[in-house]
C-alpha cells in the first residue's frame, strides 16, 4: 500500500511539473509574440562582412555569366526596382524551361532562419549556389561558371585579397551573400513606431495595428522583428488554374517531385510544399510565413502568387484561408477593419527606397 501511495505521488508531482512547463512555455511563447524594431543584422564567423566583399557579391549578382546561356543574373528574379522579386506569379525561369512557385523578396533577407518557400536552404551562403544550378533557373555547371569567372583578371584578384584564395563556388556564395545582408529595410514607420515615435503612424494605420494585434489574428504568425514566425504552415492556398494544362510548368513541378524521391511524381497534380522534403504529415501543403516588411511592393503573394493584391490576400484570411486547412478560422472583420489593416500594411512595413542601381560587371 505505502508503495502504490509513493507511485501515485511521484505521478502526481510529475504530472504538476509538465503542466508548469507547460504554461511557461505558452507564457514565453505569448511574451515573444510581439513587433520588435529591425536590429542590426547577424553575420556568420566564417563569412565577415567588408565593403570589398560587398562590392564583389553586388557584381556577381548582376553578372549573367552565373547563368548556362548568359541571359540571366540573380537580378533578373530579384529585381532592385520591384522590391528584389520579378513582380511575376511565377518566377521567371531559364530560357525554354519553366518555374513553378513566386520569387521571394530579397529584402531583408539577412534576418531569415530558412530560405525558398520549402525551406530547404538554412543559410544565404546555401540558397546563392541553388539557382545557379537548378535546370529552370540559371542552369549553370559548377565546374564551369567557377572557369568563366576565374578567367576574369578582375574577378581573380579581387578573390585573392578578400578571401586569399582563388575562386570557387563557396566563395562566390559567400561574396553574394554578403551583398544580399545589406538589402534592409530601412527607417520604416513601424520601426520609429516601436522606438517611441508615436507619430510615426497615421492614426488609420493605428487602428490598423490593432487590427493586426487583435481582432485580425496575424501576429499569430507574424511578429517579432521580422515579422514571421519562421516556421511551415499548411494554409491549404488553392492552386493557381493559369498553370493546371501549362505543360512547361507540370514539367518542372514533376521534376521537383522526381528528385525529392516522391514515388507517383507522374500523376502529381499539387505543389505539395514542404512536403516533398520532409515527408512529414505536418508539412503536407506547408510553405514558409513570409515576412509582412515591405509587402506593399511585392505582389503577387502566396507561393504560386494567385492572390494580385494585399485586398485578395485580406478576404483570404478573413474567410478562415483554403477548404480543409486546420490553421484559420474565420476573423468577420468589417469592411472599414479591413481597409485600416490595409493601411498599416502598406504604410507601416515599407522602409526607404535603397536605390540599388546595377552593377558594373568585369
Amino acid at each position: 500500500m505505502l508503495r502504490k501511495n509513493k507511485i501515485t505521488a511521484f505521478l502526481i508531482i510529475l504530472l504538476l511539473i509538465v503542466i508548469l512547463i507547460s504554461i511557461e512555455s505558452f507564457a514565453s511563447e505569448k511574451k515573444t509574440k510581439q513587433l520588435e524594431p529591425l536590429p542590426p543584422p547577424s553575420v556568420p564567423k566564417d563569412n565577415p562582412i567588408s565593403k570589398e566583399k560587398i562590392d564583389l557579391g553586388k557584381k556577381l549578382f548582376f553578372d549573367r555569366r552565373l547563368s548556362g546561356d548568359g541571359t540571366t543574373s540573380c537580378a533578373n528574379c530579384h529585381d532592385p526596382e520591384k522590391a528584389f522579386t520579378d513582380a511575376s506569379e511565377i518566377s521567371l525561369s531559364y530560357p525554354t524551361t519553366r518555374n513553378f512557385r513566386n520569387a521571394p523578396t530579397l529584402m531583408n533577407v539577412a534576418y531569415a532562419k530558412y530560405l525558398f518557400w520549402d525551406g530547404r536552404a538554412k543559410t544565404l551562403e546555401e540558397q546563392a549556389e541553388f539557382p545557379v544550378m537548378s535546370p529552370f533557373e540559371m542552369n549553370q555547371n559548377i565546374d564551369f561558371v567557377e572557369e568563366e569567372i576565374r578567367i576574369v583578371p578582375e574577378y581573380r584578384e579581387a578573390f585573392k585579397r578578400i578571401f586569399g584564395q582563388d575562386v570557387n563556388i563557396k566563395l562566390i556564395a559567400k561574396a553574394i551573400a554578403a551583398f544580399e545582408r545589406t538589402l534592409i529595410s530601412n527607417n520604416a514607420p513601424i520601426d520609429g513606431y516601436l522606438k517611441g515615435d508615436k507619430n510615426a503612424l497615421s492614426s488609420e494605420a493605428k487602428k490598423g495595428l490593432e487590427i493586426f494585434t487583435g481582432k485580425g489574428k496575424c501576429i499569430e504568425c507574424h511578429y517579432g522583428a521580422y515579422l514571421s514566425d519562421q516556421k511551415f504552415h499548411a494554409l491549404m492556398v488553392p492552386e493557381n488554374p493559369k498553370y493546371t494544362n501549362e505543360e512547361k510548368f507540370i514539367v518542372t513541378r514533376r521534376y521537383i517531385a522526381k528528385i525529392n524521391k516522391y514515388p507517383d511524381y507522374m500523376n502529381i497534380k499539387e505543389d505539395l510544399g514542404r512536403y516533398f522534403k520532409t515527408r512529414q504529415k505536418r508539412d503536407y501543403k506547408a510553405f514558409k510565413t513570409p515576412t509582412l516588411r515591405e509587402i506593399a511592393k511585392t505582389s503577387p503573394y502566396m507561393h504560386n502568387g494567385i492572390f494580385k493584391s494585399l485586398d485578395e490576400v485580406i478576404d483570404f484570411f478573413n474567410k478562415g484561408g483554403g477548404y480543409g486547412n486546420k490553421l484559420l478560422k474565420p476573423i468577420n472583420l468589417t469592411d472599414k477593419e479591413k481597409e485600416a489593416l490595409k493601411t498599416f500594411l502598406v504604410e507601416a512595413l515599407s522602409g526607404e527606397d535603397l536605390n540599388i542601381k546595377p552593377a558594373e560587371v568585369p
